[in-house]
């Protein structure tokens, strides 16, 4: 029942409730922060890629679930046009607290960080990365991918280590709740779906495949990517790479 009851709307909590919004506390920051001396990778102009399929009927028609990948690597401008179709800035609020983006999220609050599992996409080398809205690059976290602790990760499901990359995104939980307090991890969840489904329509336009992952050891996945567990966490996963012919 508290599963069934987490499904309902909840905003009825919200009376009598002073969120740290009202309080005047400082909003959290729309990215977290670049550490000092970050080695950082830009990216192609998103505006410059062109998909092959630009009708949405065809493109909502053909959407699957891909989990077979060939062994051909992607572009840094496929990559590019990815990450700008999931979570690339449209404009920056109110002198940067909060920022409209290519997916809806309650509230402005876009309350995720978007990973990268990097394993073959040509031009950029094999590793973890963190993508960054603001100025639509990447900041170099490790130059090591280690495809067997993904597939550990995501309950031994090996085409998560056999995509191109695989999209890992944290939730930073507090960037919600300072607006919505005990309702916000409702709004979270729907966040979620509206940014892999853009992930999915940017795919089939661009002739890719991926899949959403919702079976994970949330500690595994957690340990890998460096998450605290507790202000950051995954929350969702999606591996990438081009279609096989067979699909």
């Amino acid at each position: 029942m508290k599963g069934r009851d987490f499904l309902k709307a909840n905003w009825n909590l919200l009376e009598g409730f002073r969120s740290d919004q009202s309080k005047g506390m400082k909003n959290p920051p729309v990215q977290k922060p670049v550490k000092d001396g970050a080695e950082k990778v830009s990216l192609p102009d998103p505006e410059d890629f062109t998909p092959g399929q630009t009708d949405i009927r065809n493109v909502i028609d053909a959407r699957r679930s891909i989990r077979n990948f060939p062994n051909e690597p992607l572009t840094m401008e496929e990559l590019s046009w990815l990450l700008w179709t999931t979570q690339g800035i449209q404009k920056v609020l109110g002198d940067g607290k909060a920022t409209l983006r290519r997916v809806p999220s309650g509230g402005a609050r876009h309350p995720f960080e978007t990973y990268l599992m990097v394993f073959n996409v040509t031009g950029l080398e094999p590793g973890i990365y963190r993508y960054l809205p603001l100025d639509h690059s990447l900041e170099v976290l490790d130059r090591a991918a280690d495809k067997d602790g993904m597939i550990r990760g995501c309950h031994g499901q090996t085409f998560c280590g056999e995509s191109c990359v695989t999209f890992v995104w944290s939730v930073i939980p507090y960037r919600t709740e300072w607006r919505y307090g005990p309702v916000s991890h409702k709004v979270i969840a729907l966040d979620a779906g509206h940014l892999c489904q853009n992930l999915y329509l940017a795919c089939t336009a661009a002739e890719l495949g991926t899949c959403a992952i919702g079976a994970y050891d949330q500690n595994a996945m957690d340990d890998l990517m460096g998450f605290d567990g507790m202000d950051e966490y995954t929350i969702y996963i999606a591996p990438v790479g081009r279609k096989s012919p067979l699909e």
